[in-house]
């Protein structure tokens, strides 16, 4: 299995993406906002995508998308295609996209947002937090990306401030300025009741989430 930063040579696998993201959606029947294979093919062709690849068949895919003129970062689009799943491959894109958004943008906020609890503790184990939505970009395009969600009527309704995903965020100068950061993320406990705090409030089953953020 190779995960890489992808280039012109993956351009090909563009439409196959989008239709497992599209698929993977229907079949969790959650909201995500659609995407093109003309928008996918942009983020391979600026270097701001990961893909892995087992021989020549497409095994997985993220990209990164930058907002408020390279003040935020965001590590959109992860997907996993069917006969790669439950081999951890989901966690090992997200780091390598992780890793290369730290590089090539080094003072960025990283955020993301997610109904996924498997990709919430993902992003928790990489040093993202929990936040409201205020935290997040205020970059319009970024919330117009929603649109194409099944849910946005939610977040219409409670003018932009919550939706049935989670907003996290990785902010790598708090990090710098606090020597005791990662001490305070390790004692978790209070971070994760804030979490299953937000998510309680949208009635997903408490003993799923118990589950997925087991000590």
């Amino acid at each position: 299995m190779q995960i890489l930063i992808a280039n012109d040579k993956h351009i090909h696998y563009a439409q196959e993406i989008c239709d497992t993201i599209e698929e993977s959606a229907k079949q969790r029947g959650t909201g995500i906002a659609k995407r093109t294979p003309e928008y996918i093919t942009t983020k391979i062709q600026n270097g701001n995508a990961v893909i892995a690849i087992e021989g020549k068949k497409f095994a997985g895919f993220c990209y990164i998308e930058t907002w408020g003129h390279g003040k935020f970062v965001a590590n959109s689009g992860l997907i996993v295609h069917p006969d790669f799943r439950g081999q951890g491959l989901a966690t090992e894109i997200k780091k390598k996209v992780f890793q290369h958004s730290r590089e090539k943008f080094p003072e960025a906020k990283i955020f993301g947002i997610t109904t996924g609890l498997a990709v919430m503790k993902i992003n928790y184990d990489l040093g993202y937090e929990p936040v409201t939505f205020s935290e997040l970009t205020d970059d319009p395009s970024f919330w117009n990306g929603c649109k194409t969600c099944r849910n946005y009527d939610i977040l219409m309704r409670n003018e932009g401030k919550m939706c049935l995903c989670t907003g996290m965020l990785y902010d790598p100068i708090e990090k710098q300025k606090n020597n005791k950061a990662q001490l305070k993320h390790n004692n978790n406990s209070k971070v994760f009741k804030r979490l299953k705090s937000i998510k309680e409030s949208l009635h997903l089953p408490k003993d799923k989430l118990d589950k997925i953020f087991k000590k």
